[in-house]
């Protein structure tokens, strides 16, 4: 084996990893349960993704061509991702909320060769088709859409040994698209056996104490076209782990989840947190969620009263880092974060963390700055797209930036204040919609709340707060008060909103990301934003 396989043959379950070498030697493990709690062993998942890949592969696909999937947490979307992995081609999973024209710009972007759709996406999959120039031959859909091949025309027929001249593939993740269209983060995979990268996520893994095989179950509650969530299933597959989806989260389902198959790990969102906390206490009561060993959250920032009541229920299970879809980060565990309550921890150690000034130069300790990262022996491109890979970079020196504001203790802890895009500055001074949100999802009235800023004529902006109120309350003067008493109790002045508006449903995706800008851009239409 390589260096990283002797590496590997030191840790305990180390010396068999990876999916297909699990598959080969313990075939009828539990791989996948799916949202209707069919399930998939290792041995029956190999075979499909071999399948894929011959299937592909009849099609004309080769090393470095473009898979694209718009599907639904299922076996299929599992299986075309392990088989991107092993047939050296990239995959892009795409975000299903998107409507047709939104579709096909990734598709053409990406170059996608092979595109496979789920019928419950049938009329945008429709759309997409006047506007793509994918042969017909390499369109499949998973249940029935005009102008799609059925997907066991893919897939039956095809041998289910393993193909040969394996090179290892990559996703291709587009990002959120917050500040124009949607880029695609592309990285050159390693010209190496798929076997002999499939450890390769596993150090993640391993940073939590998340060790191979150990009877570890992982629960996948958000969809699969996230970047995070997709990496944390499929390399907890390579690491021997079996994995649990869901499909359209619910609190309480999750609870159910968490007890029937003693659920060990999961990749959550803090919006996930506020939901399972605002659940009645004799529902909370009702599970056993004893199996817990790392419930890891990222993606945004944590209040903080809400992580300590989520530490208090799950214990030292609540586990935290902060990354992005480009490479590098931080981790924190629950006793250094009891140390330093906000902080989303250290650096990695193959990652640098750095901030800096508007000018790239490092700043004091204690200062707030641009956060860049930088991850040894990882780099990326933004497809297509010279000017933002240059643009997001610091020099030529690796670090890269997707626009967070933090900054580092005299111990080391980064602490995140808000993404720049997001910061609202009034009168020339900077406020963190972040903290203020943190602090009004604490009030008995929020389910849920988002906090920006709005024209001023006087101060340039002012404290704009969106509310979607629980179960019972109503969106009266009397509400609006007590909420504003609370902030005024629980902040500074200047942090305090000057208005509250009510939503009925805040615009979030089913992991959590809040889509700030369709709640803002309506108060500047007509003006212009300074940052």
């Amino acid at each position: 084996m390589s260096d990283a396989g002797d590496y590997w043959s030191q840790i305990p379950g180390g010396d068999l990893i990876g999916f297909w070498r699990i598959a080969e030697a313990d075939p009828d493990r539990l791989a996948v349960v799916d949202p209707e709690h069919a399930t998939m062993t290792y041995g029956e998942l190999a075979a499909l993704t071999n399948q894929i890949v011959h299937g592909l592969r009849s099609l004309g696909l080769t090393r470095g061509d473009q898979l694209t999937t718009v599907l639904p947490n299922c076996f299929e979307q599992v299986a075309l991702c392990l088989a991107a992995f092993q047939g050296g081609f990239y995959v892009t999973t795409v975000n299903w909320h998107l409507v047709g024209p939104e579709i096909a710009y990734i598709v053409n972007d990406s170059d996608t060769r092979a595109l496979v759709v789920s019928e419950r996406f049938a009329a945008e999959a429709a759309r997409v088709l006047p506007e793509t120039d994918v042969a017909a031959t390499n369109r499949f859909a998973v249940g029935s859409v005009d102008g799609f091949r059925p997907w066991s025309e893919l897939t039956e027929g095809q041998p289910e040994t393993r193909p040969e001249d394996l090179l290892v593939g990559s996703y291709m993740f587009y990002t959120s698209g917050t500040t124009g269209r949607p880029k695609g983060v592309r990285r050159k995979p390693a010209d190496v056996h798929p076997d002999d990268n499939s450890a390769t996520g596993g150090g993640l893994f391993l940073l939590f104490g998340m060790m191979p095989h150990d009877d570890h179950v992982h629960l996948t509650q958000a969809p699969l076209y996230h970047t995070a969530v997709n990496n944390w299933t499929t390399t907890s597959l390579q690491m021997g782990h079996s994995v649990v989806l869901m499909d359209r989260w619910t609190a309480e389902d999750s609870l159910q989840r968490i007890e029937r198959y003693r659920v060990t790990q999961s990749h959550m969102v803090p919006t996930m947190f506020n939901r399972l906390l605002q659940l009645p206490d004799e529902v909370r009561e009702k599970y056993d969620v004893s199996s817990l060993r790392r419930m890891i959250h990222a993606a945004a920032p944590c209040p903080i009263e809400t992580k300590r009541k989520m530490i208090d229920w799950w214990g030292d299970s609540i586990w935290e880092y902060y990354a992005a879809t480009e490479g590098g980060g931080t981790l924190v565990g629950p006793e250094d974060w009891l140390k330093y309550p906000g902080t989303v921890g250290t650096p990695w150690p193959t990652s640098e963390v750095i901030v800096v000034d508007e000018d790239g130069e490092e700043v004091p300790t204690g200062a707030s700055g641009t956060i860049y990262m930088r991850m040894a022996g990882s780099t990326f491109e933004y497809y297509r797209d010279e000017e933002k890979t240059a643009k997001a970079r610091l020099g030529g020196e690796g670090f890269f930036t997707v626009g967070d504001v933090g900054y580092f203790n005299e111990e080391g802890y980064l602490f995140l204040n808000d993404r720049a895009n997001d910061m609202i500055i009034v009168g020339g001074v900077n406020i963190y919609p972040a903290e203020i949100e943190g602090t009004l999802q604490q009030h008995e009235c929020v389910r849920d709340v988002a906090v920006f800023g709005v024209p001023n004529a006087d101060t340039g902006e002012e404290i704009k707060a969106v509310v979607e109120l629980r179960d019972g309350w109503e969106p009266t003067e009397a509400t609006t008060e007590a909420l504003m008493a609370f902030a005024r109790d629980q902040m500074a002045k200047q942090k305090c909103p000057r208005s509250v508006d009510f939503t009925t449903e805040m615009p979030r995706d089913p992991n959590g990301k809040l889509y700030k800008r369709r709640l803002r851009d309506p108060y500047w239409e007509g003006q212009e934003r300074a940052i």
